[in-house]
Order: structure tokens, then C-alpha cells, then sequence
């Protein structure tokens, strides 16, 4: 029989490497055959997004399960509450943000769950002192097959 995973409140592997955010990785792949890699995200109130970007490998899926996110796509913004699903295939540019007075939480999905690990990679640099900053973050993207959206908007 093949063996079930279960995740429960308070378990999996917390990573704070972005300031006020915070994801909880409750699938590393290692489960899904790679296949799959699913986080908790959370995001304090009036929290900045990643600057906007693609991935060309993967497609990122989120649930918002409570609070507003503003997601940007492109030039187009678009505020979600608890309920909604946004899913990012490979190639969209995206971003997100909390711009409420509420913390935010989202269950991310990454399929294939490659992704995962650059949460993991983004941790380390941040504790080795290195500042976040386009020339700092991009050979980390670029191992992730990230890159910054010409729809950048500073």
C-alpha cells in the first residue's frame, strides 16, 4: 500500500525569507514524485509582493483562504478574497500583495514542484546577509527558470 502523508496544524517546514511573509511547505514534492509541490502562504498586512515575474517552468496556482491579495498581471490588477482561485500558467507575469489592514493566506500550488526549493535557496541567501535586491535575486531566478516581467512596474 502506498503510504499517505498528512500535514497537520503547526507541521511542515516554515520558511520566513521575505520579511513579513512566510510560507508553510506542506508538500516538497518528495511525496508527489515531483510532480507537485503545495505551501501555506501568509502575508502581513500592507505587504509588498515579489516584483513581478515568470517562471517558464512551472505553473503556480493560489487559493486564497482568507484576507484580500491583490494580484497583478501584467498592467491588470486584480484584488481576490477567500474563495478565489488564481492560477498562473508558465510565461504570465504576476505578482501579488496585501494591501489590506488584515493578514492574508493563500495555499500555493507549484506544479512541477521545483519551486519549492527556491523558497529553501531564497532563506539562505537572506541569512548569509545578502541584501534582496534585481542583481542579487536574478542568478537565483534564473536557476529556477524566473525571470523580472517587462510589465515590471516599480
Amino acid at each position: 500500500m502506498t503510504p499517505v502523508t498528512i500535514v497537520r496544524p503547526g507541521e511542515g517546514e516554515l520558511i520566513t525569507a521575505n520579511g513579513p511573509s512566510q510560507i508553510r511547505i506542506l508538500e516538497d514534492g518528495s511525496h508527489t514524485g515531483h510532480r507537485l509541490g503545495i505551501g501555506e502562504i501568509t502575508l502581513q498586512p500592507h505587504t509588498p509582493g515579489p516584483i513581478q515575474h515568470r517562471h517558464a517552468q512551472h505553473d503556480e496556482g493560489f487559493y486564497v483562504l482568507s484576507g484580500t491579495v491583490r494580484f497583478t498581471v501584467g498592467q491588470d490588477d486584480h484584488d481576490a478574497g477567500p474563495g478565489t482561485w488564481v492560477i498562473v500558467p508558465p510565461g504570465a507575469p504576476h505578482t501579488f500583495a496585501n494591501l489590506g489592514d488584515d493578514p492574508a493566506v493563500m495555499l500555493s500550488t507549484f506544479t512541477p514542484d521545483l519551486y519549492v526549493q527556491y523558497f529553501r535557496d531564497l532563506k539562505k541567501m537572506v541569512e548569509s546577509g545578502q541584501p534582496m535586491t534585481a542583481e542579487t535575486m536574478t542568478p537565483l531566478w534564473q536557476k529556477y527558470a524566473t525571470e523580472i516581467s517587462s510589465e515590471y512596474r516599480p
